[in-house]
């Protein structure tokens, strides 16, 4: 184990029950996630990555394995104590935006620093400053439904840093979007890199590797090659189903490690 790593798994394992059937989301990973990198997790849909980003964010918990994020020991922390983790040291960006419709772009923004006891004025204040960091201080009053989707991930972006976070985790946060807005958000997300903070993006937009510094590439909730990967991505019979990744037995394929760019 990397003890230097911001974020480590070994044999991490997520399990749901779907009637009779197990589903194996995630199949035994190890994982070893540097500080202030950029690491692109990338896989179609089934294959985990959404699953595993979950667990990076305390919003879930695994089924077996080791994980620590920040030195964080996430399978030992209480409800109390998770909240507290994703208070003060994750933001997320997910891909529906999850903005509150009834209020304004700086009221969604300020919303997470009332349940850090800041004050009112002080929420303000830091809300505008990232609205403007993110280019939206024209657009501060404006609700979700007044916005466009590219806008409204800005919001969601500014909201994430609200906490100032140590690690940025993005849930395919281009997939609702159009192209040249898409390549935005991944600039922004980059441009969080570059300014020190852990960022982690599941994705299936490959045009997302080309501000990573680190990539992991997921087949069936088990790391693959980039070679396999791109195997698989030829080949019908593999990964590509809508049931892909639904049923892993526990004795498949080795996985490979973290490929770096």
């Amino acid at each position: 184990m990397d003890s230097s790593a911001f974020i480590t798994t070994r044999d991490l394992r997520k399990t749901f029950a779907m009637g009779r059937m197990r589903v194996h989301a995630l199949a035994g990973v190890d994982i070893d996630i540097p500080e202030k990198s950029f690491t692109v997790i990338m896989g179609p849909s089934g294959s985990g990555k959404s699953t595993l980003l979950y667990l990076f964010g305390g919003l879930d918990r695994p089924t077996s394995g080791v994980l620590t994020v920040n030195g964080f020991d996430l399978n030992g922390l209480d409800e109390n104590a998770l909240a507290v983790y994703r208070r003060n040291t994750v933001g997320f960006v997910f891909q529906q935006f999850n903005l509150v419709s009834s209020m304004t772009a700086l009221e969604n923004v300020a919303f997470p620093l009332r349940f850090a006891g800041i004050p009112g004025a002080a929420r303000t204040k830091r809300a505008k400053e990232l609205l403007e960091q993110v280019g939206l201080d024209t657009h501060m009053r404006h609700r979700p439904v007044e916005m466009s989707g590219g806008q409204q991930q800005r919001v969601a972006i500014a909201r994430a840093l609200v906490n100032n976070p140590a690690l940025i985790l993005a849930d395919e946060p281009t997939g609702n979007l159009d192209t040249s807005t898409g390549y935005g958000i991944m600039q922004q997300l980059s441009e969080l890199h570059q300014g020190g903070r852990t960022v982690v993006v599941v994705t299936h937009d490959p045009r997302m590797l080309r501000f990573a510094s680190h990539t992991l590439y997921l087949l069936d909730g088990r790391l693959v090659s980039r070679e396999q990967f791109e195997a698989a991505s030829i080949t019908p019979e593999v990964g590509s189903g809508p049931e892909a990744g639904a049923a892993v037995a526990e004795t498949g394929e080795a996985q490979a490690g973290e490929t770096s760019n």
